[in-house]
């Protein structure tokens, strides 16, 4: 379990600063002389038709919506792997980072509501600043060294989990319209039959794959996002070992995704999303409502929120602080939960995902500024806070 979980927080961390990297070719990309062709490279319309059945989209969607998809299809796996035999599986370990990303998501969502209220447009962005990267947040950690207990990594994954979880909910519930009643009813026919599927104990992937690409596309086609249908495909891979084989098709599975997803899938996404041209860039222009109300949201919403829920949940005895890890410790873990980069960038381009919107672009101004100050300031924190630990030789 420990050489999976550390294996797990190398590919995040190494991923992390993969898309840094990614993020900052974006930026540079849009503020140069290649800034057109980086915005028709987006656009290239991209199309699939089998008879009647036909997707086209540019491939800026292609990558939102299709290989997002991976990314939820690969949350899924993790957390129902969590819930059967992992960290989440035991209700004492999780009520602590539950309750912080329940916290690092009211508290930021209020902080962006209050500085938009009476903007009907501008409201619909409310969840932008309630997500957290745990990639990006972990490759922070990972420039700190060995100095980070195995405790605190562990309740920063666990805390992401529950924060990937809220974020599926509120895609599910508040990012869905112009529903399709037929389209629904093969995506619920699919899901029938991966049911029956799992329960006959099948172990053949080759199915629950057939069966969940043709539920993918009913629910792009229902006007449900269809990265929803990769957490619920994942939901039915079966965890147990193969009598035959003696491998578990969700853990194989899980190991051969991460690398695609760290290293493709999140970098090729952050490229795609994260161009924003600066040109013109002003004082005004950051402290705008929307960009103003996400980086305040995401640095200091979310610090307070986890924070303050956790400090609440351990003074009341509902949970406990983790062995070997301090107050300041923690904290500096709830500053770090400030960097939403991906995950806010993608609720970011569904709430404004209107080409007309006057938000399209203003949103990711206040994720990167939200993001890098949440970034900076927690590796400093956590920097002077591990100091007297590695200097013990604890």
């Amino acid at each position: 379990m420990i050489s999976s979980i550390r294996d797990f927080l190398k590919q995040e961390s190494a991923g992390g600063i993969l898309l840094v990297v990614a993020s900052v070719f974006a930026l540079l990309f849009a503020n140069s002389p290649l800034s057109g062709l980086y915005a028709n490279l987006l656009n290239i319309p991209v199309e699939i038709r089998f008879g009647a059945l036909e997707i086209a989209k540019p491939l800026l969607l292609w990558i939102n919506d299709g290989l997002m998809a991976v990314f939820f299809f690969l949350v899924g796996l993790e957390l129902k792997r969590e819930f059967v035999e992992g960290e989440l599986s035991d209700l004492q370990k999780i009520s602590l980072p539950a309750l912080g990303a329940i916290g690092g998501m009211v508290v930021p969502s209020g902080i962006y509501l209050l500085l938009n209220a009476g903007d009907p447009q501008a409201v619909s962005g409310w969840a932008i600043p309630a997500a957290t990267d745990i990639a990006f947040a972990l490759g922070i950690l990972a420039l700190l060294g060995d100095r980070v207990p195995t405790q605190l990594k562990i309740f920063l994954v666990s805390l992401a989990i529950f924060d990937d979880m809220g974020a599926i909910i509120i895609i599910a519930l508040f990012y869905t319209s112009g529903l399709s009643l037929t389209a629904l009813a093969i995506a619920g026919g699919c899901i029938l039959l991966l049911a029956l599927l799992n329960r006959r104990g099948s172990m053949r992937l080759s199915l629950y794959l057939i069966v969940g690409l043709v539920m993918w596309a009913s629910v792009l086609k229902s006007g449900v996002h269809a990265t929803l249908a990769g957490v619920i495909l994942a939901f039915f891979i079966p965890i147990r070992e193969d009598p035959k084989t003696g491998r578990s098709p969700l853990r194989d599975m899980e190991q051969d995704l991460h690398g695609s997803v760290a290293f493709v899938i999140l970098p090729l996404f952050a490229f795609a999303n994260a161009g924003v041209s600066l040109q013109g860039l002003s004082l005004s222009a950051l402290t705008a409502p929307v960009p103003l109300g996400i980086a305040a949201g995401l640095f200091i919403g979310k610090q307070l929120g986890v924070f303050g829920l956790c400090w609440l949940g351990i003074k009341l005895g509902i949970a406990k602080l983790p062995q070997q890890v301090n107050w300041s410790q923690l904290y500096g873990v709830a500053i770090l939960c400030g960097v939403g980069f991906t995950m806010s960038l993608f609720i970011g381009s569904l709430a404004f995902e209107d080409a007309d919107s006057p938000y399209l672009y203003q949103d990711r101004l206040g994720i990167i500024s939200g993001s890098l100050l949440s970034a900076a300031f927690g590796y400093l924190w956590l920097r002077r806070t591990l100091q007297p630990a590695a200097r013990s030789g604890t």
